[in-house]
Formats: structure tokens, sequence, C-alpha cells
């Protein structure tokens, strides 16, 4: 860690990055869900920094941690990060990273389209294609009010798989579609594992996505709760530490 901070001196405390030379046409806030992944973020740190400095990108990096060992909530977590990032910058666009995924080509921009935008679009694990025409999975960005006007990503969805199905129909019924690279721009890497301990399959999902058109207008930024435990600054990025509750359990008050 100590050489990736060496290695990127504009880094301001927290992740921080605005360019010298220029005014960036928006400001990108880079949000990962996080839990027990510290080896993977040291390679994301050491990989994304320079390239999101070569995009000259006026940015912040935001690892929002789901605390304790309840089941994963992937979505509720960017939820959260969302709603935090804009208490310390007017951001205007926001990229939803998996901590796992390395792009392949500096021209895969990590900024908001007028529609909302698919970036991880072609990943080794699925022989560098699209796995089906509705996959959103990965790297997504949308705008603050593209975000806003979904109401943001699903609360309900605990353990993996589902939420990004609900967010891409959320879109499409919202009148909006996915933009997208192609697929040699849209290249990007896993950094493999093993199966995160208490992110086991959603029974439920393909339940809750069939209601997706129901329960997005309920559950979303305007049903989002959780309580904040920590926020640090580090050299290269701003760690926020919450607790979300969990499946049937809301968040605790201290």
């Amino acid at each position: 860690m100590e050489d990736v901070m060496k290695a990127n001196p504009m880094v301001r405390e927290g992740g921080h990055f605005t360019p010298a030379d220029c005014v960036a046409l928006q400001k990108v806030a880079i949000l990962i869900p996080f839990r027990n992944r510290d080896e993977h973020l040291k390679y994301w740190l050491s990989y994304l920094h320079p390239i999101l400095q070569r995009q000259q990108l006026d940015y912040g990096v935001y690892i929002i941690n789901q605390h304790g060992e309840e089941t994963f909530n992937r979505a509720k977590i960017l939820n959260v990060g969302f709603v935090e990032a804009l208490k310390e910058y007017d951001y205007n666009c926001f990229v939803f990273s998996d901590v796992d995924l390395i792009p392949m080509d500096d021209r895969n921009l990590y900024k908001c389209y007028s529609q909302p935008r698919h970036i991880a679009v072609a990943m080794d694990k699925f022989g560098f294609r699209l796995p089906y025409n509705q996959f959103f999975g990965g790297i997504s960005s949308l705008s603050k009010e593209q975000h806003e006007k979904i109401n943001g990503f699903p609360n309900e969805y605990w353990g993996w798989g589902g939420e990004d199905d609900d967010i891409y129909k959320r879109i499409i019924f919202k009148g909006m579609g996915i933009s997208r690279p192609d697929g040699v721009i849209g290249k990007c890497r896993m950094i493999k594992h093993e199966r995160d301990k208490n992110n086991e399959p959603n029974p439920q999902r393909f339940n809750k996505i069939s209601n997706t058109r129901l329960t997005m207008q309920n559950d979303g930024l305007n049903s989002l709760k959780y309580r904040v435990i920590e926020i640090k600054k580090y050299p290269l990025y701003t760690f926020i530490d919450v607790d979300i509750g969990g499946p049937g359990r809301p968040p605790s008050l201290s």
C-alpha cells in the first residue's frame, strides 16, 4: 500500500483527485460495496487510481463496509454510499463497482452518460462476452438524476443475485435505456476468489424480480434505513462502516 501511495502523489486524503490542468466535466463518486476483501482492495487501488487519473476525472473513492456478519446486501450498501457521498461533495455521477473487477482499457470511461451506463460488459469469467442482454452487473454508472429517478437500488435483496436484474427493470420501467461500450473497450478482468461467507444465492430473488414494477416505488432511497458506525479517511479511499440490519432486522440504534 505504501508503494501505491507513492505512485499516486496527487491523490488527496480520502481518495480524492482533481485534475490540475483542466476542469473535469463531471464529479464522480466511485462506490464499492465491501466486506472482508482487503487483498482485492489493494489490487483495485493499485490499478484504478492511475486509470482514473489518466481519464482526468474529478473523483472520490468510497468503500462502504457492511458491518457484522449478517447476510450481505450489495444494493442496499450502494444506496448508503450514494447518500453518504453526497453529504461530502456535490457529485453528479456515481460509479457502482465490485471490488474484484479491473477494466482492461483506459477508454472505458468511469463517467455518466445520457442513459445509465453498463461498464463491465465483457468479463473474462464470461469469456469476454455479455452473458445475457439484460445483464447490468459488476460495474455501472448512473447520474444523480438517473439514480433518484429509479428510487435508487432495492434494499431487500439479501444474499447473492437478483439485484442487478431488478435495477435493470427499474431503468426500463422509467423509460430509460442502457448505454454500453463495445466488447473490446468493455473488457474487464475479475480477481479470482471463493464465494463470500454469508453471501449465498438468494432463494427469493426470482420472485422479487417478477414484482419489481410493484415494489420499486416503496423500496429504495425513500425507504433506506442504516446507521453509520464510523467514517475513516485513508490516503487512497474513504472507509464508511455501516450497520444496515439484516433479513427481518432493522439497523440497531446504537
